[in-house]
């Protein structure tokens, strides 16, 4: 069932930045024809190619990022009990030049990324979360390991948000380490035509200098985003964050100790799926590390996505 609620959020002046703004996202070695992603829904030079999920800086100290609007999908958590968060940006038909800041790893995305046989791209860890990834639970490039070597630093960049990779580096090492990089086993559905439906933008999401708004503009059908007041950039190619799909999953965390909280990622929840300017809402369900992430509507049946970039909004409370 489609619900039409919330209201139109006002546009956000900025002065001194040149924002451009494109239907359905910016996925790279986009073709019009041909066989189709099932992360992104859209023909693309890689639709079969495993991924790479990378951990991407959510600090001020880092934006703008480099390659997040390329990115086919993003998982967005809070990572601390005052509500800072970080992101794992998901790349299959996206190819950016450049990637980062790249951070370290968090449990909680890591059944994410295994859910989508995705190969995980990080910058060290909490210490539980190292001890599972070395137990090698999944394919994954720890730049502990290869700082300076498929990682890179940038200058004029404080560390720790300085680490940048990009594709012919993952790449290569994936194919060192003997990781597949074909016959991705995603498996999502998406609208055969998506058209507007509505003008309902998501709720503004996360506290202080993370909060999130999502705008949805109907010249475009697609999803804008700001942080702490500003349009979200990407330093790569000067263009806004934007999205065909935003997903609010709805969860818990639980106190690990005074620098990290725990988010429920397995299990199930609350659900709201914004598309084509409506929402839809639902459940999410993960039953086991490496189960598929499935979205369902009130009647249990599986959301189909709009083609085009989605966002996944972790809430959690």
């Amino acid at each position: 069932m489609v619900v039409i609620v919330g209201f139109g959020l006002s546009r956000i002046a900025v002065k001194n930045i040149d924002i451009v703004k494109e239907p359905g996202g910016a996925l790279a070695n986009i073709s019009g024809n041909g066989p189709k992603s099932t992360l992104a829904g859209i023909s693309c030079d890689n639709y079969n190619s495993r991924p790479f999920a990378v951990m991407i800086s959510s600090d001020k100290e880092a934006r703008p990022l480099s390659g997040i609007s390329e990115a086919d999908w993003v998982f967005e958590m809070p990572v601390v009990d005052i509500g800072f968060t970080r992101m794992m940006a998901v790349y299959q038909c996206g190819r950016p030049p450049e990637i980062g800041s790249v951070r370290s790893s968090r449990l909680d995305f890591v059944p994410l990324a295994l859910g989508i046989d995705a190969i995980y791209a990080h910058f060290g860890g909490e210490k539980e979360a190292l001890a599972r990834l070395n137990s090698k639970i999944i394919d994954n490039i720890d730049g502990l390991k290869y700082d300076e070597i498929y990682y890179y630093r940038k200058k004029g960049i404080p560390k720790p948000h300085n680490s940048f990779t990009d594709f012919d580096l993952l790449n290569k090492v994936s194919k060192e380490l003997g990781y597949n990089l074909t016959d991705s086993v995603i498996s999502y559905l998406h609208d055969a035509d998506s058209k507007n439906q509505g003008n309902v933008s998501p709720q503004p999401i996360f506290n202080e200098d993370f909060r999130v708004v999502w705008e949805y503009h109907q010249d475009t059908n697609t999803y804008f985003r700001t942080r702490s007041g500003s349009p979200e950039m990407d330093k790569n190619n000067g263009k806004q964050v934007s999205a065909s799909n935003v997903i609010i999953m709805k969860t818990t965390w639980s106190p690990i100790n005074k620098d990290y909280i725990r988010i429920k990622t397995i299990g199930s929840g609350g659900l709201l799926v914004y598309k084509n300017g409506a929402v839809i809402s639902g459940t999410w369900e993960k039953k086991d590390d490496k189960a598929k992430l499935t979205f369902y509507d009130q009647n249990h049946k599986e959301i189909l996505l709009a083609p085009g970039i989605t966002w996944i909004e972790i809430d959690a409370h």
